[in-house]
């Protein structure tokens, strides 16, 4: 009986680069000299999974964001597992947007995946959803190879990751 291989698809950021990143940003920020005695403010809540910026309007909001994104490249967060939500008007005159990190793959993506393996018609390869994860097994490792391949070459609109490479 042949072993079987397999790994999981996988998304995320890593929540302590980001509070880095954040961290880095608001210091750069208050040191800045286009926003010197400006109520400009990045928050991030780990529990949620969120940012907030908050800044007097739209275009310190922008050049904010600005600063953060190239931080977090920086620290190589994905700034494609980040969604961004629409600038609110908020108390005192500010303007507040919130930031969602992505973290697991969303189940519409993870059955697009899925789908997209099967499509590829590859003999003796199962992938299967697994919470906010899936895992692709085959008896052959270059099957395996050829499965990451092709999804790293379509486009799923999040950073998706390849680990967790057994041998059963």
């Amino acid at each position: 009986m042949a072993a079987t291989q397999s790994f999981d698809i996988t998304s995320g950021c890593d929540l302590q680069e980001v509070d880095n990143a954040v961290n880095q940003a608001m210091k750069e920020i208050r040191q800045r000299y286009d926003f010197k005695g400006l109520k400009v403010d990045i928050e991030f809540r780990r529990d949620e999974n969120k940012l907030v910026l908050r800044a007097p309007d739209e275009f310190k909001l922008r050049a904010a964001w600005d600063v953060l994104q190239e931080k977090m490249v920086r620290r190589q967060v994905p700034l494609r597992n980040l969604q961004h939500g629409t600038p609110q008007p908020a108390a005192g005159g500010t303007v507040v947007e919130e930031v969602s990190l992505q973290q697991g793959i969303p189940s519409e993506t993870a059955r697009a995946i899925v789908k997209f393996i099967k499509e590829q018609k590859l003999k003796r390869v199962q992938s299967e959803i697994q919470g906010d994860k899936v895992r692709v097994s085959s008896p052959s490792r270059d099957d395996l190879q050829t499965v990451i391949r092709l999804i790293k070459a379509k486009d799923f609109a999040i950073e998706l990751k390849f680990g967790n490479y057994r041998s059963q």
